[in-house]
C-alpha cells in the first residue's frame, strides 16, 4: 500500500465537516426527496419567473409521458441542446423518468452535432425553436433522430432583456413544443423506470480541446454521489445557487442542477453568461453559492457594475474547468472580499474530484509557482504516477490518476479508449501534477500541452500565471509553436483589460524578468478575445491556428 492509500488529506478537513452519507440510488430519488420536502418552494428562478418543485415534478411527468407515447424506450438517448433555461431541467428529468439517457449538447455546436448525434445513436432531441429551424433539424434527421421537440428561451421569462434576447423571436416548427406537451400530459400516469445506480444517466462528450470528443458514460450513482459531495462543500447554509456555468457542462449539471435538487433549494438561471445580467441576478436573488470558470469571474470584475454588494450573500464561490491564476484569486478577494476557491475535476470524474473545503485556503507552491486545486473529496483517492503507472512520492511530478464513486465506468462505444484511460475503474487523466505531504493537489498542466524548447520542458500554466500577474493582462494562454532552431518555442496570446495598452516587447521583458530565459515567450499576439469553449475553457488548440502575424 502506498502513501496515497493512507489518504493523508483527511487530517486537514475541518473536524466539523459534514459526515458523508450514502448517496441516493438514482437522480430520480434526488428529485422525489426534494418534492416531498419542498413541494411549494421555488426550484427554478428564470428572469422574473418561478417554477416550484411540485410544478417541476408535474412537468417532468408530462415530458416522460409524451416521450413514451412517441415510442421512446428505456435506454434510448435524448440530445439536450439548450442554454441555461428551465426547459433544460424539465427535459432532463423528463427523459430520466422515461428511462432514457441524456446527451448534453453544447449550444455552440454545429458540425460537432453530426458526430455526437450519430455516435450516441440519439433517437430524440430537445432544442431551441430557432436553432431547430436554422441548423439542428436537418442534422438531427440525417443522424437518425426520430423525435424532435422544440422550445423557446422567451418562454418562462419576463422582460425580453435585449442584452440576452436582441433579435430573438419565437419560431414555428413542425416539432412538438416542450412546454405544451409537458402541460398536456402532466396528469398522465408514468410507470417508474427500472433504474439502478449503475444505469447510464448521461453520455457527456468531452469538450474536444485536444481532438474529437468521446462520450463519457456517467451513471446515476456517479451523479448522485458527486451531487451529495458537492452539497457538503457548497456552503455553510442552504440557499439559492447561481447557475454561472452552462448546464450542459458536467460542472453545471452536477454542481448546479443536481446539487440544488439535493439541497431542495432554488437554482437561478439567466439564459447564458452576460456579466451585467449575472451581477443583477446576484443582487436580486442573493445566492449562497456559485461555480464557474475563472474567465467568468474575470468578466464580472471588469464590468463597471461590479461591487462588493453583489457578492455579500455568497458563502462559496468556486473556480473550476480552467486554471485559477493566483493573481486572479487576489484580485477577486481585493475587489469583492470573497475568497475564490479552487476546484478540480473532469467529465470522466462527473465534475469534482478535489476541492478547497470551507474554512481552508489553498496553499501556493513557490517552487512550481502553482496554486493547489484542493484536497481529494471524501470518497476519492487521487494519486500521482509515472509513465509506467507506478505511484510516486510527495512532490514528485507525474500523471494524475483517480479512483472513486465519481469515476465513469467507460467511454461510449470506445473499448479501446476505456482500456487505455480507465483500466479496472481507475482514471488516468492525462493531467500532470503533484501532491504535497499533506495531500494538497497541484495541477501543473496537460500532458499533451508540454512545450519542448531545445530539450527544456516548459509547462504553459507556469508562463500563464506570470502573464496574469501583469496589471494590463485580462486573459492569457501559452502554446508551443514550431521553431526551426529550437524545435518548439513559447508563444503567448493575451487580451488586455479595458483602457490598457501593452506591446509585445513589454510582455516579453516582463516574463524574462520573472522566468528562466527558455520559458519566456518569444512570440506575443494581442487579441480582443481569446477563443473559448461555451464552458469558458480557453482553447489552446485553436490559438495554434490563429492566422494573424504575431508580434515578436
Amino acid at each position: 500500500m502506498s502513501w496515497f492509500d493512507e489518504r493523508p488529506w483527511t487530517a486537514l478537513r475541518p473536524a466539523d465537516a459534514p459526515t458523508p452519507g450514502p448517496a441516493p440510488p438514482t437522480t430520480l430519488d434526488l428529485l422525489s426527496a426534494a418534492v416531498a420536502e419542498h413541494a411549494a418552494e421555488p426550484a427554478l428562478r428564470y428572469l422574473g419567473s418561478t417554477v416550484t418543485y411540485a410544478e417541476l415534478d408535474e412537468l417532468t411527468d408530462g415530458v416522460a409521458a409524451y416521450l413514451k407515447s412517441e415510442g421512446f424506450a428505456p435506454g434510448e438517448r435524448l440530445g439536450l441542446y439548450l442554454q441555461n433555461v428551465p426547459q433544460f431541467v424539465i427535459a432532463l428529468f423528463g427523459a430520466w423518468k422515461a428511462g432514457g439517457v441524456v446527451v448534453p449538447l453544447n449550444p455552440m455546436y454545429r458540425d460537432e452535432l453530426d458526430h455526437i448525434l450519430t455516435d450516441s445513436a440519439a433517437t430524440a432531441i430537445v432544442c431551441g425553436d430557432k436553432e431547430w429551424a436554422e441548423h439542428v433539424g436537418e442534422r438531427a434527421r440525417a443522424a437518425g433522430v426520430r423525435i424532435g421537440i422544440t422550445t423557446s428561451p422567451l418562454d418562462l421569462q419576463v422582460g425580453d432583456d435585449p442584452r440576452l434576447f436582441a433579435g430573438r423571436e419565437r419560431v414555428q416548427t413542425s416539432c412538438a413544443d416542450l412546454l405544451e406537451v409537458a402541460r398536456a400530459k402532466s396528469g398522465s400516469p408514468v410507470a417508474a423506470p427500472d433504474l439502478q445506480p449503475s444505469t447510464p444517466a448521461l453520455i457527456s462528450y468531452t469538450s474536444g480541446t485536444t481532438g474529437r470528443s468521446k462520450g463519457a458514460v456517467n451513471t446515476h450513482h456517479n451523479l448522485t454521489s458527486n451531487a451529495s459531495m458537492s452539497r457538503r462543500y457548497t456552503a455553510a447554509e442552504a440557499g439559492p445557487i447561481l447557475a454561472l456555468a452552462p448546464l450542459f457542462h458536467i460542472t453545471g449539471m452536477v454542481a448546479q442542477v443536481l446539487t440544488a435538487v439535493d439541497h431542495g433549494v432554488e437554482l437561478v438561471l439567466a439564459y447564458r453568461f452576460q456579466a451585467a445580467v449575472m451581477l443583477e441576478q446576484m443582487r436580486t436573488h442573493r445566492p449562497v453559492a456559485m461555480v464557474g470558470p475563472s474567465t467568468a469571474y474575470t468578466a464580472m470584475l471588469a464590468h463597471p457594475d461590479c461591487g462588493r454588494d453583489a457578492f455579500e450573500s455568497v458563502q462559496t464561490a468556486v473556480s473550476g474547468g480552467t486554471p485559477l491564476p493566483p493573481a486572479l484569486l487576489a484580485k477577486v478577494e481585493e475587489q469583492t472580499g470573497l475568497y475564490l476557491r479552487n476546484g478540480y475535476g473532469l467529465t470522466e470524474t462527473t465534475a469534482g474530484a478535489a476541492n478547497v473545503p470551507l474554512g481552508l485556503r489553498a496553499p501556493y507552491d513557490a517552487v512550481s509557482g502553482t496554486l493547489a486545486v484542493g484536497l481529494p473529496s471524501a470518497e476519492t483517492v487521487i494519486r500521482i504516477v509515472n509513465d509506467q503507472r507506478q505511484d510516486l512520492g510527495p512532490r514528485e511530478i507525474g500523471e494524475i490518476a483517480i479512483d472513486g464513486d465519481n469515476v465513469v465506468p467507460e467511454y461510449w462505444n470506445r473499448p479501446d479508449a476505456t482500456k487505455e484511460s480507465i483500466p479496472d475503474g481507475r482514471l488516468y487523466t492525462g493531467d500532470i501534477g503533484f501532491m504535497d505531504e499533506d495531500g494538497w493537489l497541484y495541477v501543473v498542466d496537460r500532458k499533451k500541452d508540454m512545450i519542448n524548447a531545445s530539450g527544456f520542458k516548459v509547462w504553459p500554466r507556469e508562463v500563464e500565471d506570470v502573464l496574469y500577474s501583469h496589471s494590463a493582462v485580462r486573459e492569457a494562454a501559452v502554446v508551443g509553436v514550431p521553431d526551426t532552431y529550437r524545435g518548439e518555442t513559447v508563444a503567448a496570446y493575451v487580451s488586455l483589460s479595458e483602457g490598457h495598452t501593452l506591446t509585445a516587447e513589454e510582455v516579453i521583458d516582463f516574463c524574462r524578468d520573472r522566468l528562466a530565459a527558455y520559458k519566456a515567450p518569444r512570440q506575443v499576439t494581442v487579441l480582443e478575445e481569446l477563443p473559448k469553449t461555451e464552458s469558458g475553457k480557453i482553447l489552446r488548440r485553436s490559438l495554434r491556428s490563429v492566422t494573424d502575424e504575431p508580434s515578436t
